[in-house]
């Protein structure tokens, strides 16, 4: 869990744990924020995002060209 939960983007980190917490029931959110590592707000707060039936987006989360890498336009002759 731990391992796939760090190769979703943050907005899905959310959402999953908020799922695995709800799965768990009482003491979910807990149990999820102490193995995730991250605040119980974070939990609760995908709950939310789920409970609201927001629609994952399959448009890029972060503008073309935002990870800082420059894109070199020197090409070999």
């Amino acid at each position: 869990m731990q391992a796939f939960y760090r190769t979703l983007p943050e907005k899905e980190r959310r959402r999953y744990a908020a799922i695995e917490a709800d799965k768990l029931g009482h003491g979910g959110t807990d149990y999820i924020s102490d193995l995730f590592e991250i605040d119980p707000k974070t939990i609760r707060r995908g709950l939310g995002e789920l409970d609201d039936g927001e629609v994952l987006s399959e448009a890029r989360q972060r503008k073309k060209g935002a990870d800082g890498k420059a894109k070199s336009n020197n090409t070999p002759s």
